[in-house]
This record gives C-alpha cells, sequence and structure tokens, in this order.
C-alpha cells in the first residue's frame, strides 16, 4: 500500500500521518503548509492542489494505490463569499482529474463536513443537503463533485463530526488554555447532546475504510466521529484531566452576555474565548447519524477517557511549540511569490 494525504500536514492529517508511518505504510503528504509535527517533514511536499500540473507529477512519481483527501479551508469564518473556500470544491475537481489519469490508485476518501446539514436537520439521504455556512456550501459542491467525477476505483465520502484530540490547535488555543487558567465555565446544567469525534477514532475508520471489501464503502458516505453524547459528559472528563476538578456552571443568560461581548471584541479582531458562535455551539443539540459508520467499520477503539488522556498528555508536553499554519486561504498569494 502506497498512501498519498492531501492536507497531511494539518489537525486530522498529523494523527493519520502518525498511524500509517507506525504501521510502515509508504507515505506522501501534498500540503501548501509545512506539517505541525517537524518529524512528519520526510513525508512532506509543499504543493498548492490548485496547481494541477505539480499535482501530477507528484501522482507520476510517487505512484499512490490509495489516496486520502484531507486538505481542505475548514474555518468558519468567511460569511459570504465561497471562492474563500475554492481549494475545497475546485481543489477537489482537480485532485479528481489526476487520480482519474492514474491507474495505479485503487481507493480514494474523500472529506467532506457535517455543515452540509444544519444543526438540527436530518438528512433523508446521503444528497439531501442543508448547508448553513458559505464552507458548508463549498463542502456540498465537493460531495456532488465527487459523484460527477465518473471514477472507477473504490471512492467514499467521510463526512467529519466536532474532531478533537492531540494536535488540535484550536483546543489548545481556546478552552485548554482557559480551562487551566480557572476561567471556563459551562452554561447550565441542562442536556445537550452533540456528534464529537476523538482524531484517534476517525483515524481508525478511516484507515477501516481502506482496508475495508469495496462493497462495504465504495461510493458510500459516512459520518466519522463518536456515538452523539451529552456535551456535559466531555467537558467534565476533560476538566478532571486537565485541571483535576469538576466543571463551574453559571446560568445560561450570563454566557449569552459574555458572547456578545466576544461578537464585539472579535470584530476590532482582539480575541476573546467565548463568541455567539462558540455558545450556540455548547448550548444547542447537533446530533449526526452514526449508525451507518458503526453497522459498516465496527466499534472505534478509544473512550472519551482514553482520549483525553492522551490529548492532554499532548497539550503538556511541547504542544505551546506548535505554529499555526499561515496558509489557509486560496486567494492568499500562490507558493513561492510575494
Amino acid at each position: 500500500m502506497r498512501i498519498l494525504v492531501t492536507g497531511g500536514s494539518g489537525f486530522i492529517g498529523t494523527n493519520f500521518m502518525a498511524f500509517q508511518a507506525a504501521q510502515g505504510v509508504a507515505l506522501l503528504n501534498l500540503d501548501w503548509n509545512p506539517p505541525l509535527d517537524p518529524d512528519h517533514r520526510v513525508w512532506w511536499k509543499e504543493i498548492d492542489l490548485m496547481d494541477q500540473p505539480s499535482v501530477q507529477a507528484a501522482f507520476d512519481a510517487f505512484k499512490p494505490t490509495h489516496v486520502v483527501h484531507l486538505a481542505a479551508r475548514t474555518d468558519t469564518d468567511e460569511p459570504v463569499d465561497v471562492d474563500a473556500y475554492r481549494q475545497n470544491h475546485e481543489g477537489t475537481r482537480i485532485l479528481l482529474e489526476v487520480v482519474k489519469r492514474c491507474a495505479c490508485v485503487e481507493r480514494i476518501v474523500v472529506t467532506s463536513t457535517q455543515f452540509v446539514c444544519e444543526a438540527g436537520y436530518q438528512p433523508k439521504n446521503d444528497l439531501d443537503f442543508k448547508p448553513f455556512t458559505v464552507y458548508g456550501e463549498s463542502k456540498r459542491r465537493t460531495e456532488m463533485i465527487t459523484r460527477e467525477a465518473a471514477l472507477t476505483c473504490c471512492w467514499t465520502i467521510i463526512r467529519p463530526t466536532t474532531i478533537w484530540g492531540p494536535w488540535s490547535l484550536r483546543y489548545r488555543d481556546v478552552m485548554f488554555k482557559v480551562m487551566r487558567k480557572g476561567l471556563y465555565f459551562h452554561p447550565g446544567k441542562g442536556r445537550v447532546v452533540r456528534s464529537y469525534g476523538y482524531v484517534g477514532n476517525v483515524v481508525w475508520q478511516i484507515d477501516r475504510m481502506l482496508h475495508a471489501p469495496r462493497p462495504v464503502v465504495d461510493g458510500r458516505v459516512f459520518y466519522v466521529g463518536d456515538r452523539p453524547f451529552d456535551l456535559k459528559e466531555w467537558v467534565e472528563v476533560v476538566s478532571r484531566e486537565l485541571v483535576g476538578k469538576p466543571v463551574r456552571y453559571i446560568p445560561t443568560f450570563l454566557i449569552q452576555l459574555l458572547a456578545w461581548v466576544g461578537d464585539a471584541f472579535k470584530l476590532v479582531g482582539i480575541p476573546f474565548p467565548i463568541t455567539s458562535g462558540r455558545f450556540r455551539s455548547m448550548t444547542s443539540d447537533y446530533i449526526t447519524p452514526m449508525d451507518k459508520t458503526i453497522d459498516a467499520l465496527g466499534e472505534a477503539p478509544f473512550s472519551i477517557e482514553a482520549g483525553v488522556k492522551e490529548t492532554v498528555k499532548w497539550y503538556d508536553n511541547g504542544s505551546e511549540r506548535i505554529i499555526k499554519p499561515v496558509r489557509i486561504d486560496v486567494r492568499q498569494h500562490p507558493l513561492g511569490k510575494a
């Protein structure tokens, strides 16, 4: 097996590369940012997926048998311009054109997102979409481009839930930092059911897709992550492991007021631990259908407790030295140009 990974420098990609390297698999990472883990530079090739000749040359040289397409802009900061996420859908179109020319490719996994449907909306089938952000729309387009590509190799689409774990700079820079300072408060004690996923389980699920019999995964869409759970359960496990104390709860309306303050700070470029977007994430159910994934692939191996323990271990052992990626927007300067 020879695995080519796009976006192997990012959060999920870093964990996936480490998992496959431990199995002795031949690897190549195509990414326009350097790996979060400096030890992974040996597999990294600096490439812009919008540059089709360069992508084609990398495929021709490496001759992958399997492709895992993780590369994407994944924030939801841009509220209007879907072109800000053009590397998601147009980058996928370019990648799939290259894949079709490479007879060596047996299987590809293409990454979408749970945000192709808004919170509270349960899709009736794999073509039932209701995106609520331009990021989600870019991924809806990604899925349709994949379906329309007329691939002859085995293809699978994955929709990650809210993924957490080692190498997540989002949790390093926001929740964990605030909790360590004793400034974390959870809104109320009401039950909020969310679809989250420990990254180790997601990597395991993707690996299963690369090895499963073709009829099990070909042309199918799978949410990846863990079974939905009450958000308080996860937050309590994190708090006990990180600070050795239970979570403090305050009335929901006070958190809402702080979120509005955070929105105001955000408008002037000042970071704040909570905004209205984060508040909605903490107080709204977001349940994705995981049964199909578990029925096809089996139960993932890591418990919440095991995942939190590994994440805090990573956080406490040099995570502050990790540099955030510089380039996230396809409209930024091309590689090698000022």
